[in-house]
């Protein structure tokens, strides 16, 4: 079954369209050479399961994916995790917690759970996203310097005490190859964006280090033994209950930085070229590509929002552009493998330390850091967190402290203040915040309620009825027309005040009711408890019953407030109705 024809996106491709696809495929995949390198190095892994990623990753994305120009492939947002993985359970633990990933990310898409990724705060995301780019620079300094005798830790501390205590050993021919390579991806942008600064970089450092200082610095070849330019078997990783319940924690980690990633990815590309992805598929096509992945000795992918980007930047009309990408990296790998293994790990590091900078979001970071709110304190536990222990832990404490300070900001917006006809207004108009003692009608109360009612502000309405309403009222009105959300605990509390109220002899209506609430009062059956007549669209029509049919008229006799339009007949009536008794009373 081919993509094309259920999504359209290849609806009157024509030569031009390819020749787009065909530049802008040939000029991304040679962006992703160098980085499927490195981000497997930074992972733990030989750089060769970073090409095979990337082939088929890239391949099967843009084949499956929902999003029209996303290129998928090995990032930065895993380093850390597939470190850890690496470090802690071995590399075919890391092939079963891929595959796992892919098959939490099917389902995801399956039951249309793409959505939800948009619930996660801002503030989480740029945490971890800041703290995951420290730890990927850090990570590249003792290739960068040239450090010998360095042990890979999966906790941040460990590894910058690791480079501290062997920073004596620094190799002046390492830094030199890093900076050469470092300077060609600053500078070569600036001369053109067409030319691809990483490649170039790699290519004048490598030829340094063989040429002018050779056997000086550490090569891909001399630590992880040459790269073969076969193809390779499909082998599935060993598999065990145990082990599937031991990582499927891990599994979820990467699912969910999968998710994130690649959605947040498809997002750019959208505002960049004015199309709309469908994240329900583009979770399918991630996961496909995260099964079929490890089968080959790759690690999870994602989407990659650089390379996306580069696409749309160089013209990309269709998914076309994603797999020739992945087919021209095959290519490579395929001719040139054999050249690769000469590349020295110190021209590998500025090119993750660059991707680090890039990612890191610093714009944003100091933005929040300026605002000094509750987003800046959930932002930076988040990042410390991550750098300081684990992405699990600090996305799941940034997620959990988002959660209490929503719910303290909705507890704080959620009011319920007196109401009363505004004297100003031609029709005296209900407004809150207008109710004053001299003006108030002694019998009918009018409270409006805005906000949630919900389990963070669920005391609000029994103590402020409690303190405010008067002792010889005879009516409440509630006016609920802003409340748009209400939960159980809510209801309870709002129940509980009306049934309090009802046994003190007052009579209780109710105007304005939005959907969910109406819905949540319907389904509980307080709607049935207290009567449907007492419920109302409007306050107008709620005064106008209440005025009718629930105060004492003898008590509006000689009442001179005239709180509503109403006041004065009321008043008058009940004065002819009394003379009218008192005749009646003579004449007997």
């Amino acid at each position: 079954m081919f993509p094309a024809k259920r999504s359209g996106r290849f609806h009157g491709y024509s030569s031009v369209h390819f020749q787009r696809d065909l530049i802008s495929g040939f000029t991304v995949a040679i962006i992703a050479l160098p980085l499927g390198l490195s981000f497997a190095i930074a992972s733990g892994v030989a750089p060769v399961y970073g090409i095979y990623t990337t082939i088929i990753a890239g391949i099967l994305i843009s084949l499956f994916g929902g999003s029209r120009f996303q290129i998928g492939g090995p990032t930065g947002a895993f380093v850390p995790v597939l470190l850890g993985i690496v470090l802690t359970e071995g590399y075919e633990s890391l092939l079963l917690s891929g595959l796992m990933a892919g098959v939490l990310l099917v389902l995801m898409g399956v039951f249309r759970l793409g959505a939800l990724i948009r619930y996660i705060p801002r503030p989480v995301t740029v945490g971890f996203t800041a703290g995951i780019a420290v730890i990927i620079f850090v990570g590249q300094v003792a290739n960068f310097l040239g450090l010998r005798d360095i042990e890979k830790h999966e906790a941040f501390l460990p590894n910058v005490r690791e480079i501290l205590a062997n920073i004596s050993t620094i190799n002046g021919y390492s830094v030199l190859t890093g900076a050469i390579c470092l300077a060609a991806i600053l500078l070569i942008p600036k001369m053109s964006r067409r030319l691809p600064g990483a490649i170039i970089g790699l290519v004048l450092s490598t030829l340094a280090a063989a040429w002018i200082y050779p056997g000086e610095v550490a090569t891909i070849g001399t630590v992880f033994g040459s790269i073969s330019g076969e193809w390779p078997a499909i082998s599935l990783p060993a598999v065990s209950g145990e082990k599937i319940i031991r990582l499927l924690p891990l599994a979820f980690v990467v699912a969910m930085l999968g998710a994130i990633e690649s959605l947040l990815s498809a997002v750019v590309a959208d505002r960049m070229a004015g199309t709309k992805h469908n994240s329900n598929r583009e979770l399918i096509g991630q996961g496909i590509a995260n099964i079929i992945t490890p089968l080959f000795g790759g690690i999870p992918a994602t989407g990659a929002i650089a390379r996306t980007a580069a696409n749309i930047r160089h013209g990309a009309a269709t998914p076309l552009a994603g797999i020739i990408h992945g087919l021209v990296v095959l290519v490579i790998l395929l001719v040139f493998a054999d050249y690769a293994a000469n590349i020295p790990l110190a021209a590998m590091a500025p090119i993750l330390m660059v991707v680090a900078w890039n990612m890191s979001e610093r714009k944003e970071f100091r933005h929040l850091i300026s605002v000094k709110s509750g987003d800046s304190i959930v932002m930076a536990v988040t990042f410390l967190l991550t750098v300081l222990t684990s992405l699990t832990i600090a996305v799941g404490a940034g997620l959990g402290l988002a959660a209490i300070l929503f719910i303290k900001r909705m507890g704080e917006v959620t009011g319920m203040t007196k109401a009363a006809p505004d004297p100003h207004s031609t029709n005296r108009k209900v407004r809150a915040n207008h109710s004053h003692p001299d003006r108030e009608c002694p019998q009918l109360q009018i409270f409006t309620l805005e906000g949630s009612l919900f389990f963070g502000a669920s005391d609000l309405l029994g103590e402020t009825v409690a303190s405010q309403l008067r002792k010889n009222a005879n009516v409440l009105i509630l006016r609920m027309g802003r409340v748009l959300y209400m939960d159980m605990t809510g209801e309870s509390q709002l129940r509980h005040t009306v049934r309090e109220l009802r046994k003190q002899g007052l009579e209780v209506y109710i105007s304005g009711l939005q959907a969910q609430p109406r819905e949540m009062l319907s389904r509980s059956g307080f709607i049935t408890e207290v009567g449907a007549s007492r419920f109302f669209s409007h306050t107008g029509e709620t005064l106008a019953f209440a005025l009718s049919q629930g105060i004492d008229h003898d008590k509006c006799k000689g009442c001179s407030r005239n709180v509503f339009q109403e006041c004065a007949g009321l008043s008058r009536s009940a004065a002819v109705t009394e003379v009218v008794n008192e005749l009646r009373a003579s004449k007997v």
